[in-house]
């Protein structure tokens, strides 16, 4: 979605984040050189820890020379571990004493024991000593404890900040022989799944382009390789403590506030495909549900996405001319809410009460929720079907775009 609008920074003092830093979790002051912090969640990730530590020792910039390991800092936090993953990290740290590594292990009661909250505490702390350092383009890098990210992981998520990013989300990846463990129908709606995704963001490309995230671009934003930079991160208020999914939370809430959001092919991790997670919307669960039957793989159709689209840049064209002083007229109004499905009434009343076409259009997504009139015009529809009517609709507009038109209908 665009950038519609870009408030003031925030101050340490005037962010949420300000009441929620107490005590630090990490009593070691970071080196005056540090301008990346890296955090990184873990719970029970014995078996990964050691290779997703590696792969952050051994970055590289993108000249391939070694990064230097005082620009960068890694803080893990293992929180109700009931295995080795705490001692594993520890001794890493021993091992490799060059490598600016903090771990801290904490036992979380029930009521804070997830990850949308432990993910927080950690980018709060990565906040804070960033900020401590004068350090406002400083970057908060997320990643997860069975993840690997790729050798210029770093570099190439500074190089989109450096480009006028403010958020950065990189390319999940999987394994091939991960995938070849899955049974066949499980990799298959996975692959569909990808597929899917990235025909709808081609698509939104064609239709309602965001000018700063163009393609090529993916359609993900996991914590697994999530970056913010620590100014952005106060004036979205911080991780939300979601129970799950916290990063599609901590995306819409960048995404409210103007936030210039880099969905980079560049920025690359490897992650684990394993069918139990420690969320139940995350990849892990999804697998896990495709695993155990043949039920259909229902998405939102090709038709529905185009609608919607369309039903988003006729009002973001009309609430632009808004802001310059225009008075719509009461079809211009009433044909939106037919597209979207949604009372003209209501849409005129909230037209003019948001400095924010992001936070406008979040709005209307759930008022279509409470409405109901959406659900019942476009039901969900065969994933097969979806990628089949979706690859026609983006050929005919690749097509289009070749020949220097629009592509818009």
């Amino acid at each position: 979605m665009q950038s519609d609008c870009l408030p003031a920074v925030a101050t340490v003092s005037q962010c949420p984040i300000a009441a929620r830093l107490a005590v630090p979790l990490v009593a070691k002051q970071p080196l005056e050189q540090c301008s990346t912090c890296v955090i990184i969640p873990v719970r029970n990730e014995a078996k990964t820890i050691g290779a997703t530590l590696d792969a952050l020792r051994t970055q590289i910039d993108l000249q391939g020379y070694p990064l230097d390991f005082a620009t960068y800092e890694v803080i893990v936090l293992a929180n109700n571990c009931t295995d080795d993953s705490a001692a594993i990290a520890r001794q890493y740290a021993t091992r490799y004493p060059e490598f600016i590594l903090h771990v801290v292990e904490k036992a979380l009661p029930p009521s804070q024991a997830y990850i949308g909250y432990v993910r927080q505490l950690l980018m709060d702390e990565a906040y804070s000593r960033l900020i401590g350092l004068g350090q406002n383009r400083g970057v908060i890098a997320s990643t997860d404890g069975d993840t690997r990210v790729a050798p210029t992981w770093i570099a190439e998520t500074l190089k989109e900040i450096h480009q006028g990013a403010d958020a950065v989300s990189g390319r999940l990846l999987t394994d091939r022989c991960d995938r070849a463990s899955l049974d066949t129908y499980t990799r298959t709606c996975y692959l569909r799944a990808v597929g899917y995704g990235y025909l709808g963001v081609e698509l939104e490309a064609y239709i309602d382009p965001d000018t700063f995230d163009q393609l090529p671009r993916h359609h993900q934003h996991g914590g697994a390789s999530l970056a913010v930079t620590a100014e952005m991160y106060a004036i979205a208020g911080g991780m939300p403590a979601v129970r799950t999914p916290e990063d599609v939370a901590f995306y819409q809430a960048l995404v409210r506030v103007g936030a210039r959001f880099r969905h980079s092919l560049r920025v690359q991790v490897f992650t684990s495909i394993r069918q139990q997670g420690r969320t139940d919307n995350g990849m892990a669960n999804q697998l896990h549900q495709w695993s155990l039957g043949r039920q259909p793989q229902l998405v939102e159709s090709a038709a529905a996405l185009e609608t919607r689209l369309q039903g988003r840049r006729h009002l973001r064209k009309l609430w632009n001319a808004m802001l310059r002083g225009y008075q719509p007229q009461e079809q211009e109004i009433n044909a939106i809410a037919k597209l979207l499905h949604i009372s003209p009434q209501w849409l005129s009343h909230r037209l003019a009460q948001y400095d924010s076409f992001a936070e406008l259009f979040g709005l209307i997504e759930q008022r279509q929720g409470q409405e109901g009139h959406w659900q019942k015009a476009w039901k969900p529809v065969d994933i097969r079907q979806a990628i089949a009517d979706l690859r026609i609709r983006v050929n005919r507009l690749r097509s289009k775009d070749l020949l220097g038109n629009s592509g818009l209908s």
